[in-house]
C-alpha cells in the first residue's frame, strides 16, 4: 500500500482521519476536516474505505501482495505406499544356520536345528512383547526339516497364526506369522 499526496486515510489505533499533504520518507502529515495537521508514520495509517474509486483500487493496490494472497499453497509430496506394501512385514529373521553362526564345525544337526528354534523362539517372544503384528521367518527350502519344526512351534501359541510367505518376494522358503495382539499367548 503506498500512500499518496491527496489520499483519504485514517489512523489505525485512533479515530482521526484527513487528506495527505505531505510525504517525506516513512513519516506522513495529514490534514483533517477541521484544518488541523498531524504527523505519523506510514504504519500507523490506512487507506480510507471512502475512496473507493477504481483509479485507485488499482494504482494504489500492492500487486505482489494480492499475488501471494491468491496464490494457492503445494501440498508437500507424501510417499505413497502401495496397498501390498503396506501389508507386507517389516521384520524379518533369516533362520539360515550362517547367518546365526560362525562356524558350524563340531555341531551335529540337531545341534544346529536346536540355534534355529532358540533364534525363532527368541524372536517371537520379542515380537509378541512389542506388539509387532507380522513378522517373517526365512527358513529356506531344503528338506523341510525346519519348516515343519517352526510350524509345530507356533501352533503352540494362540495368538498366532502362520502361512507360506509372499512367493513373489521369499519363493517356498519362507513363513510368514500374524501375532493377534488381543488374544493371550
Amino acid at each position: 500500500m503506498k500512500i499518496k499526496i491527496g489520499n483519504k486515510v485514517e489512523t489505525i489505533d485512533d479515530n482521526i482521519s484527513g487528506i495527505v499533504t505531505k510525504v517525506l520518507d516513512t513519516t506522513i502529515t495529514i490534514e483533517d476536516n477541521d484544518g488541523f495537521e498531524f504527523q505519523f508514520e506510514a504504519n500507523e495509517l490506512m487507506l480510507s474505505s471512502f475512496d473507493n474509486t477504481i483509479e485507485s483500487a488499482i494504482y494504489d493496490a500492492d500487486i505482489d501482495a494480492v499475488k501471494r494472497e491468491k496464490e494457492v499453497k503445494k501440498r508437500s509430496a507424501t510417499p505413497t505406499v502401495k496397498p501390498k506394501e503396506r501389508s507386507a512385514p517389516k521384520f524379518e529373521v533369516d533362520l539360515h544356520i550362517h547367518q546365526l553362526t560362525n562356524s558350524t564345525r563340531g555341531m551335529s544337526n540337531y545341534d544346529m536345528l536346536n540355534l534355529q528354534l532358540d533364534k525363532a523362539r527368541g524372536q517371537l517372544e520379542f515380537a509378541i512383547r512389542k506388539r509387532i503384528p507380522k513378522i517373517v521367518f526365512i527358513h529356506g527350502v531344503g528338506e523341510g526339516v525346519l519348516k515343519q519344526e517352526l510350524e509345530t512351534l507356533f501352533g503352540r501359541y494362540n495368538n498366532v497364526r502362520f502361512y507360506d510367505a509372499d512367493y513373489k518376494t521369499y519363493g517356498l522358503g519362507a513363513t510368514e506369522v500374524k501375532i493377534l495382539q488381543n488374544i493371550e499367548p
